[in-house]
C-alpha cells in the first residue's frame, strides 16, 4: 500500500481509515467518516467505531460487508456528462446515474463537484476521494466556464452587473462573468464564468434576471477542458498533466510510479 508521510500516517500505522477509504474511491473523507459513525465499516472483521483507526498493510477493510481494495495509483478522467443523469452513486428516486453509465472495467470513482440532472458537459472523475476534495477547494480560485441557452429577453446591462456579485431570493452570489453571444428569436446563448458555484447557481441567477435556462453545458473546470469529448465519452488525464495542474501537488508522490 502506498504510504503517506503526513501527520496522520506513518510507515508503521498506515493511513487513517477515512482517508484510506477516500483514496480507495469509496467516498469523500467526510462521507467515509459518516459511514464509520453509521457502523458500516469493518476492519479485520470488527466494526470500526472511531475515525482515528489506522489501516496497515495486509488489513482487510469492508464497507457494507464488501471488501474494499487497497488504494491504487491516483487517476483522473474527463467525462462528458449527458443530461438526464444524476451525479450520485445511489438515487432514492431511481433515476439513472452517471456511475451506472460508465464503461465496464473502470475502478470505483467519485466526481469532482457535481452537475445536476439537466446539466451536461465536463465532469471530472477520480478514483481518489482525497484528490476530489483538493480539486473542489474554493481556495484554488479555479474558473468554471459554461455555455448557457436561455429563453427570454436578455438585458446586457444586468448581465454585466453580475460581475459585482448579486443577491436573489435572499441568497448572496459571488461575481459571475456573463456575456451575450447570440440571439435567435426568444432564445439566446450566453458565456458564463464563475469561481465558486453554489448549488444550481447559474439557473437561479438567470431566473433572477427573468431568464429560463433551457440548456447548460460546462466547458471547463479550472485547467481541464471539455474539448472535443462527445456525450458519454471518457478520457483519462495523464499523471504528468495532473502533476502540473494540481495546486501544490499531492502528498506521498502517488503519481511518481507511472507516467
Amino acid at each position: 500500500m502506498t504510504q503517506d508521510h503526513s501527520s496522520s500516517a506513518s510507515p508503521e500505522r498506515g493511513d487513517r481509515i477515512a482517508k484510506w477509504l477516500a483514496r480507495s474511491g469509496v467516498a469523500s473523507r467526510r462521507d467515509a467518516e459518516r459511514m464509520i459513525v453509521e457502523g458500516r465499516v469493518q476492519l479485520n472483521g470488527a466494526v470500526v467505531n472511531h475515525p482515528a483507526t489506522f489501516v496497515g498493510a495486509g488489513d482487510i477493510v469492508q464497507v457494507d460487508g464488501s471488501v474494499v481494495s487497497a488504494p491504487d495509483r491516483t487517476r483522473l478522467w474527463r467525462y462528458h456528462k449527458p443530461d438526464g443523469l444524476v451525479t450520485t452513486h445511489r438515487d432514492p428516486e431511481g433515476r439513472p446515474t452517471v456511475f451506472e453509465s460508465l464503461p465496464p472495467g473502470l475502478p470505483r470513482v467519485v466526481s469532482v463537484g457535481r452537475l445536476d440532472l439537466n446539466s451536461e458537459g465536463l465532469l471530472l472523475l477520480t478514483n481518489d476521494g482525497e484528490l476530489a476534495r483538493k480539486l473542489e477547494l474554493p481556495s484554488n480560485g479555479w474558473i468554471r466556464r459554461y455555455r448557457v441557452r436561455v429563453f427570454g429577453v436578455v438585458d446586457e446591462r444586468l448581465l454585466a452587473s453580475l460581475a459585482r456579485g448579486s443577491e436573489f431570493d435572499g441568497v448572496r452570489y459571488g461575481p459571475i462573468e456573463a456575456q451575450l453571444d447570440s440571439v435567435k428569436g426568444d432564445n439566446a446563448w450566453l458565456s458564463v464564468s464563475l469561481r465558486e458555484g453554489k448549488n444550481r447557481e447559474v439557473r437561479r441567477v438567470m431566473q433572477g434576471l427573468n431568464l429560463h435556462v433551457s440548456r447548460l453545458i460546462r466547458t471547463s473546470y479550472g485547467p481541464f477542458q471539455l474539448g472535443t469529448l462527445t456525450k458519454g465519452e471518457l478520457e483519462e488525464v495523464t499523471g504528468k498533466v495532473i502533476r502540473e495542474q494540481v495546486p501544490g501537488g499531492l502528498s506521498g508522490g502517488k503519481f511518481q510510479r507511472r507516467p
